[in-house]
């Protein structure tokens, strides 16, 4: 199959781009809670109903979901690219040192968003409960083939980009520190899917029509089991905010809720979904897997 990078230059590019934790959130780090920090494209507070005041600290909210989230998903990726990198390590180096470093820059980024929150609440002023455990969400996405995973994994990191490169990089409003921190994470991400797309390509080479086939099934899966925990974080996530601003009305509580999970899978799976590379990826496997996706992908706009 044709693979578009190499993993050559995918190590130089990751060993060029490599930052310190304490660069980017020092442990005595304050944030400024009297900005946003996730850009509207992301956040999408402008179609809750709430006044400013309160669409700000949603927006807090949503921001402390964010990175909350990447990092359960990191806690599975990181096991998985490591299940990867055992059976090759007598063999290509570069190969090996690459995956190896993809390994060691998510295990930096989950320790920089446990850093996070640890700071977020300090300044926030309380804890923001998040879906889990980690343990039992990574139990259930490594149940899949390796192939779902895979497909998964570079969903996710595809998604990054767009994120960062659309939303955040010309964003003049958002909180300074977590505009750094998220900047700080996409210049490694873009490695990652690159080298992701490497390993979906080997995944799929060894395999059969039928294999690939349950592979896409596989990934179809692992998003709905995803969109299951959105749904339960956008409740979470209002009840924090009824903590600060007093209970909502039943039928306001219920838009909210539904609204903000519509965001959620906005931010999470339907910008993924509708990545180029990702699509590119997805149509090397199976021309029928992109228009197959384009069902259902209107669901998660």
């Amino acid at each position: 199959m044709y693979a578009p990078f190499s993993y050559g230059d995918v190590l130089a590019s990751s060993q060029k781009a490599a930052w310190q934790l304490d660069d980017v959130l020092p442990d005595d780090a304050e944030l400024d809670f009297t900005r946003p920090f996730l850009p509207e494209a992301l956040a999408r507070t402008g179609g809750s109903g709430l006044p400013d005041r309160e669409r700000l600290l949603l927006n807090q909210i949503r921001a402390h979901e964010y990175l909350a989230l990447f990092g359960l998903v990191e806690e599975f990726i990181l096991p998985f690219v490591l299940d990867h990198a055992r059976p090759l390590l007598n063999g290509d180096d570069l190969r090996v040192r690459a995956l190896l470093q993809f390994a060691g820059e998510e295990a930096k980024h989950i320790h920089l968003f446990r850093r996070f929150a640890d700071t977020f609440s300090r300044g926030f002023g309380g804890s923001c409960p998040v879906i889990g455990p980690a343990e039992a969400i990574g139990r259930a996405v490594m149940a899949h083939a390796p192939l779902s995973v895979a497909l998964v994994i570079l969903h996710i990191e595809w998604m990054t980009q767009a994120h960062y490169r659309e939303s955040v990089h010309a964003d003049r409003q958002i909180e300074a520190r977590f505009k750094s921190l998220l900047r700080h994470h996409w210049m490694e991400e873009a490695q990652h899917a690159r080298l992701d797309t490497l390993m979906v390509e080997a995944l799929a080479e060894g395999l059969d029509a039928a294999e690939i086939e349950a592979g896409f099934r596989g990934y179809l899966d692992i998003v709905d089991f995803l969109d299951g925990g959105l749904a339960q974080q956008a409740a979470m996530n209002v009840a924090v905010l009824e903590c600060r601003i007093g209970a909502l009305a039943p039928d306001t509580r219920k838009r909210l809720v539904e609204q903000q999970h519509q965001a959620s899978r906005w931010t999470f799976l339907g910008s993924g979904m509708a990545h180029p590379r990702f699509r590119q990826t997805l149509a090397r496997l199976s021309p029928e897997f992109v228009a197959r996706l384009d069902t259902i992908a209107p669901a998660y706009a």
